[in-house]
Parts: structure tokens; sequence; C-alpha cells
């Protein structure tokens, strides 16, 4: 195959395919002396340093402006600046300072710098061990060039991508990478050109771990070049993709601004056509513009997303970007991952098998909590009264002294030092109060011989008053060296080759992996072990198998989204057996069958038949990165609003393209977290699933919020428009409605944010996602909410400048009205509304805890007696003190107001939905 040379570095070539001495020759390099300080020093200028560029991100002034960068706010500003040029600078300053109380309330909720690149950067910068002019030397992981020499131990990160030429146990953590939850053994030999990255075993990638073992690799690619900078370059040219919230913002934005521009501009063209003045059209004109934009609607939904992340944060979702809260709970597909949120992230026995029976291990990861007991023909389990079988006593003993690992705790937090699977032999035996302690305190090791992968087994020889080796591994391996076998009493009698084979098979029918166990007695002088000290005459213990088993509440919280019309995709880099095991362990779907596609099938699948697999897939296994992209793709291109979970370096461009980007953040990457939109503290599946609520509820709140704010805009629009086009005294004015439409919008609708869900929200299928945010039901609502406020408006205005003669009364009058009218419109709507109504109708509905509601109407109260008794609010808005009969007159509108909200509420089939009644 021929090289394709990007910045001097090959692109194109497959290392893993070919002979080490081939990519010796291609890279320039020696692998018995490494490179000379000449060659590094020429190719430092030639391919630079191995780091990951940064992209810079926008600068704080930047981020800042581009808050006003919404169609709506434009008008507010040119509205100002016309304004100030005619010398109302009153006016100019209250209509900039409301677009700037906007700009403010987003700045800080979602001013959030992009740093995957960084993160990625920093993933790479470690020291590293290379062979230069025949020394052995320690430089940073950045001074690595093509061709130099590296050398790998147990705890070293690997610094570059590497093609291996000299393994000794090598075993390397690439779950970052490939998903692949265990370590992966390592070899030398060259591999097919098709092979997946996952399955590539002579080759180590750059940010993976050695958990054992050593190893030399030949440098093959850095930087850029290397498989995480590949990922790093797909995340800079990946667009982040509009959540469905603000992509419905942004259209209902541009219709309004249509409307308003073109209604205004004709009122404007209309009056002076009348013969009108100049400046009572513009007046007319800008107050109509200001009354239909829902000034305080970009501040609400700011407030009512924040209060969102807090309610998640309490439910172990912390939110990064505040529109994520919304698509969330829009989510139709979740794509996660089976390790960690699905699973326990902690490998577990379940079944052993010794002496000819079948044993059962209670309790999950490495805790030491559970029991051991066996399940009998009749279903009826036994523990163990008078002491363990000796059987399963012997073989719980050899997988805790033939191990290297170690237990650890910290409070209630059990993990592993070491391999999973070692700890999770060393949990089983604990379960059987056998501990790690006593049994090499009895049992100290002389010897032992470490698992390789042309063997398939590790052994290790103990001084038990007598000499014993015990040996565990691969089925094969160690069946295929024993003659005998221990019984239940722990006496040897022939070996059972057949009823072991079926005891596997039911195992591996589980998708458990399975290890298997034995022992032979030798000599006491014998000190030291050999290949050839086991080749034959072991004596066959038993067998274990494990598996990281589904948490119990990730099974519950799977269930749920099935009910609320979620469908869970799950995409790994486990097997697929392990992937489709997992899946039928949670209910991943009701029917017994779950489709599964390995990353193989997916390479060789062109667009269509890729979005028909991923319709009708559950499982997706051994899967590379851009494959993980894709899936996130197909199911967007079918309209699909597709939640992500990941912890890797691989998921990071999948995660940066879904909707909503959900990363772990106990056991995820930083690289991961970064690109993500949400990080679980406790990554848990489950606590997907309580955002999802979460999410709903907050559009419900926004739903509400909608249905209160633009009925007034509504109202004074209407009011504005007539009243000018009969050349009538305006009844409300621009700087008055800039009052209604922010303090005291804001005031009485925040309170909403803190609205409880509706009881069946996760009962309800997911919205249609092109269903608009102002759907035809809550149109009509608007509508005759604004029809209410119009009569209430004008109809007050007319009345009472006939019987004061005050302008300035009149409208202060009306606005005071207005706000009567929509306390008792605010409550309607809310769950307090809709308790009280319960109580009234003599039904036993609990009153829904409201004190944010109070306080809004309470605060809202308080804001409009200083608005017309205050003589400076009387100067700044124009407004006139009022009489306590002029109050009374005032408060009169509620009265229709009640069953006029209650008929609404009767009148859209959607309100418990959009609203609460």
């Amino acid at each position: 195959m021929p090289n394709v040379l990007v910045g001097n570095q090959s692109q194109a070539r497959c290392f893993h395919s070919v002979d080490i001495a081939e990519a010796v020759s291609d890279m320039g390099g020696d692998l018995e002396q490494g490179l000379t300080a000449e060659a590094v020093a020429k190719r430092y200028e030639t391919d630079g340093w191995n780091e990951l560029p940064v992209k810079p991100g926008k600068p704080a002034w930047l981020r800042f402006l581009l808050q006003f960068h919404q169609p709506l706010l434009y008008i507010l500003l040119i509205a100002g600046a016309v304004k100030a040029s005619l010398g109302s600078w009153t006016n100019a300053a209250v209509i900039w300072g409301v677009t700037f109380l906007n700009a403010i309330i987003g700045y800080v909720q979602e001013a959030k710098a992009e740093g995957a690149i960084a993160s990625l950067a920093k993933a790479v910068t470690t020291e590293t061990t290379v062979l230069r002019d025949g020394q052995t030397l320690q430089v940073p992981s950045r001074d690595l060039v093509l061709g130099d020499i590296v050398l790998l131990v147990s705890g070293d990160k690997v610094p570059a991508d590497l093609r291996l030429f000299k393994t000794r146990n090598l075993q390397v953590d690439e779950s970052a990478l490939t998903g692949e939850s265990l370590p992966v053994d390592k070899s030398v030999h060259p591999l097919p050109v098709e092979t997946p990255l996952a399955e590539r075993a002579n080759m180590a990638y750059t940010g993976s771990f050695v958990t054992f073992g050593q190893g030399r690799g030949l440098v093959v690619a850095t930087a850029e070049a290397t498989e995480v900078g590949k990922i790093s370059r797909s995340m800079e040219q990946r667009v982040s993709l509009s959540t469905p919230l603000t992509r419905k913002f942004a259209k209902f934005s541009r219709i309004l601004l249509y409307a308003i521009l073109s209604l205004a501009t004709l009122t404007f063209a209309i009056g002076l056509r009348q013969g009108e003045s100049w400046d009572y059209m513009f007046e007319a004109a800008v107050a109509l513009a200001v009354s239909a934009i829902p000034e305080g609607l970009p501040a609400v939904v700011t407030i009512t997303l924040a209060i969102g992340v807090n309610r998640m944060a309490q439910r172990h979702a912390i939110i990064r970007k505040l529109p994520a809260v919304e698509a969330l709970g829009s989510a139709t597909v979740i794509c996660s991952d089976k390790t960690g949120t699905l699973t326990e992230n902690q490998m577990t026995v379940q079944v052993i098998y010794a002496g000819g029976q079948p044993y059962q291990v209670r309790g999950g990861g490495y805790s030491p909590k559970g029991e051991i007991v066996q399940r009998h023909d009749d279903q009826i389990e036994s523990s163990f009264e008078d002491g363990l079988p000796d059987a399963l006593r012997e073989c719980l003993t050899a997988g805790v002294l033939c191990n290297d690992a170690q237990l650890k705790h910290e409070g209630e937090q059990w993990s592993v030092v070491g391999d999973p699977t070692e700890g999770a032999l060393l949990a089983a035996a604990t379960k059987a109060d056998l501990s790690q302690t006593g049994l090499t305190a009895a049992n100290p090791r002389l010897d032992s011989i470490p698992f390789e992968s042309q063997y398939q087994y590790m052994a290790t020889l103990h001084n038990a008053g007598s000499r014993v080796i015990y040996v565990k591994g691969s089925v094969e391996a160690v069946l295929s060296r024993c003659t005998q076998m221990m019984n239940l009493q722990s006496q040897v009698m022939p070996l059972e080759r057949e009823s072991i084979e079926q005891a596997v098979e039911a195992m591996t029918a589980q998708a458990l992996r399975v290890l298997a166990f034995a022992c032979k007695a030798v000599g006491p002088h014998q000190h030291a072990l050999d290949h050839a000290d086991i080749e034959t005459g072991l004596v066959f213990l038993g067998l274990q198998g494990m598996i990281d088993p589904p948490r119990p509440e990730a099974i519950a919280a799977v269930h749920v989204c099935r009910h609320a019309g979620i469908r869970i995709k799950m995409i790994t880099g486990d097997h697929v057996a392990t992937a489709r095991a997992i899946a039928q362990r949670i209910n991943l779907q009701q029917a017994e069958d779950v489709v599964a596609f390995e990353g193989r099938a997916l390479i060789a699948m062109d667009d269509a038949q890729l979005t028909q697999a991923v319709e009708s897939g559950d499982v997706f296994a051994r899967v590379a990165p851009a494959q993980k992209l894709r899936l996130v793709e197909a199911l967007q291109a079918k309209g699909d609003i597709v939640a992500m979970t990941g912890d890797g370096v691989n998921d990071a461009p999948a995660l940066k393209q879904a909707d909503i980007g959900i990363a772990m953040g106990k056991g995820g990457t930083e690289v991961a977290r970064e690109a993500a939109d949400m990080l679980l503290t406790d990554d848990n599946f489950a606590s997907i699933e309580a955002a999802v609520e979460e999410g709903r509820t907050v559009y419900q709140n926004l739903r509400k919020a909608i249905a209160f704010l633009l009925p007034v805009n509504g109202g004074e629009s209407m009011t504005i428009l007539i009243s000018a086009l009969l050349a009538r005294d305006l009844p409300i004015l621009s700087l008055q409605v800039l009052w209604l439409n922010m303090i005291n919008s804001l005031t009485m609708t925040v309170p909403l944010a803190f609205e409880p869900k509706s009881p069946g929200i996760m009962q309800q299928p997911p919205r249609y996602p092109q269903e608009p945010l102002i759907t035809r039901p809550l149109l009509h609502r608007i509508l005759l909410v604004s029809l209410f406020n119009w009569v209430l408006i004008f109809g007050l205005f007319e009345w009472a400048e006939v019987a004061t003669g005050d302008v300035a009364v009149s409208r202060t009058m009306a606005i005071q009205a207005l706000v009567a009218a929509r306390i008792v419109y605010l409550l309607s709507i809310s769950q307090l509304g809709k308790s009280l109504l319960g109580r009234l109708r003599h039904r036993s509905t609990p009153v829904a805890n409201a004190p944010f509601l109070l306080m809004g109407i309470g605060g809202a109260i308080a804001l409009q007696i200083l608005f017309s008794q205050w003589s400076v609010m009387n100067t700044l808005f124009e407004t006139a003190p009022l009489t306590w009969n002029q109050w009374l007159i005032c408060l009169l509108p509620m009265l229709p107001m009640v069953p006029f909200a209650i008929w609404v509420n009767r009148v859209d089939p959607n309100s418990p939905r959009a609203v609460a009644i």
C-alpha cells in the first residue's frame, strides 16, 4: 500500500499489517540503537512537536456581543437609537437597558469556553522512556518523533502511536479509545489490513495505559496523525448542532420579527396618510413594536433553564450548556455505552462450578458484601451452615493465590489495583470469608509464571506445608493439562470432561467470561517453576464465570424510558456476545431477540443500509469512533433527537455531534467531559432517566411561561394598533410596555420555572421533533387571552379618560387592571391554581407547595404600587397616583377573568401538558 504523506506523516499506512522490518524501513529507525541526536533534531524541524494544537476560544467580549445576536433584540436596539436621535434619551436608556439586561443574563448563564482540544493536548503530555544513540533516556512525550523507540512498562501512559516489536506479557487498557472494558493482550505479529482498531494487538495507541508486562514499540504517528489526533481534527471540523429549543426559538423569532416590522411600518404609513403627525405615529409605531416583542421571554427562558440545571444537579446530572436541559427532555433515542452507565463497571463472579456442582454468587462489584449459595434441581437455594465444600474452597483458594491484584477500599467504595478479572476472583473469595491476607500468609508464594497470551494461563508455586502449584487460565489451556478432578469431598477422581464442557457452555450462553482452575502437588524440594512442570498431571478444581453486571437501578430506568417512548441503543467497544447478554438482562427490548451488529458489518454498509440498521438494531458492538459518529448522524438524519453517552477519547466526536452529549463525571476522560453537554456525577444510567424527567418538566414550565407572556404582548399590540388607526390617544406608551414586558412579566413568570412535574410526565411519548414552539392549541389560547386583554386595556382606558379627563390616570388604571387580571390568569395555569380549584369542587386534591409563586405575586403587587404611587416612577413612566376608589375599579377585572380562564383551560385540549389545568 503506498504512503500518503500529510504534514510529513503517513496517514494511509496501515502499520498493523506490515512486518516490523518494513515499518522500520519506512520510519528510518533503528531497533537496537534508536535514533541519533542529529536525526531527532531534523525530525523536529520537519514533523514538529508531539502535541495537539489548541484551538483558541472566543474572547469574553465577543461572547458577550454574541448575546445581542437575536432578531428581536435588533428591533429594540434600533428603536433605542432612533429615540436617542430624536432627543428622547430617557426612553432610549430604558430600551437599551432592557437589551443589556437580557445580554447579561445570557452571558452569565451560558459563557462556557470550549476546551475539548486543550484537554486532548493535556491527555498526551507525560514523561516517556526512549532509546536514542544506544542509551535509555527519559524525555517529555512532546519530544517524541517518528522512528523513536519507546520502552513500555506497567503503569506507563502510551505517548504516541506505536508499532510493537517486542512484548513480554504486555497488557494495555485501551478503553478510552476503543471502549473495550478489559485490558488487551498485545503481540507483535502482522495482522490483516481490515483488522478493526479494537483488535490491533500489535499496536499501542496514544493515551492508553499499560496495566501489565513490558514492551517496546516504534513510533509510527505523532501529534495530529495519531488516532487521538484524528479525533481532535474531527471535533474541530464538527459543527456543534443547535438543540430543538434553540431551533424553535430561532424560527419563532424570525416569524415574529417579520410580522412586527410589517405591522409597525403599515401602521406608521396609514397614520401619516390620515394626517397624523410624524411624532405621534413614530411613538405609535415604536410602542407597537415594543409591545409585540416579548422582551422578557429570553430572560425567562434562560432563568427557567438555569433552574432546571440546579434541579438536575441534585439528581447527579451536571449541565454544562443551558439548552441541553430542554434537549434531553426532547430525546427520542439514548445511545449508551455498556460500561459504567448500564453496568457496575466492576467485573463480578456470578457462577462457580466445583466438585461437579454449580454455585451462584450473590452481591455485585468488588465489595465483600454477598454470599455463595448452591442451587438445587428444585430451584431452592441453600447456604453452607457446616462450612464450604472442600472443592469449592479449593477453587476459590486457587483464584486468590494465583493472582497479582489487590482490593482496596475508601469508605464504602471498593476498587481493584491490577487486573479487573483478578479483582473479581478476590471479591468472590471474600464473600466466602476467605481473605487474601490470610491465604497468602499461610501459603507463601515461591515462584510464578505470569500470564502470556501464547500459553493462556498463569501458574504459581506455594509452600503450603507441602509444595503445590495453582494454575488459572482459559478452559482449553487448563483442561488439556488435566487428567483428574476434585469432587465435593476433595477426593481425586477421573476427569469428567463432558460435564465440565456442559457447565462451560451454560456459562458462555450467559456471556460470562470463564476461567478454569487446577492444582498439582510437587516435591518438597522444588523452589522454581517452569512451563514443563504443568504440561501434564493437573487436577481440575473448577470454573468461575464472571461479567460486568447491569446495575439494578439501570434496569428500572430502562423500563421507565421504554414506557416514555424513548428507544435505547447500546453502542460499545465490547464483544457482541457480552453486549447482547447485557442488553437481554436489562430488557433493552420487550421482544426476546436483541438485534446486534458488529463494527465489521457497519464498515461495509452504505448510508441507506446504515439507516436501516440503526433503526432495527439494538446493540452495536466493536465499533470504532468514526462508526459511533456515523450512527449518531444516521439517527439525526431520520429526525431523532439523540442523547449519547460516553467516557473515552473515542467517544468525543459522537458526544459533540449528538443533540446532547453525556459524559461520565467519575470514570470518564477529561476529553469526553469537555466535549459533552452534561456530566453524570455517579456514572449511572438511572441519572439519565431522572434528567430526562427534569428536562420534560422544564419544557412543560417553558410552555406555561409562553402561555402567560404572549397574551400580554398580543393585548398590548392590539390596543396600540387599533388606537393608532382610530386616531385615539394611546392607552399605553412604549416605556410602560417595557415595564409590563420586563419587570412585571419577569416577577410573575419566573415562579413558573419552579413548578413541580405533572403526574404521568414519563408516561407520555417524546414530543414530535418537528412540533413547533407555538402549537395550534397554544396559539388558540394566546389569541383568546390576548382578546380579553385588549378589551380590558382599551375599554378601561376609554372609560377612565371620559370619567377623569386625565390621560396619565387613565393609562395607569388600564395597566393596573391588566396586572390584576394577570394574577388570576397566572394562578389558572399553575399547580397551585389547579389544587385550589380542586378544593372548591370538593375534590381531595393536595394544595401544591408554591412559595415562589406567592412571592412572585406579592412582589408584582408591591412593584405596581410603586409604579403608580411613587413620584419618581410617575416622572419616568408618565404614570399618575390613584385614589382608593380608582384602585377598587382596577381590581374589578379579576372577577370576569376567573370564569374566562377556566373556560380557556377547558377549550385547550393540550392544557394538561402545556399548562397545569
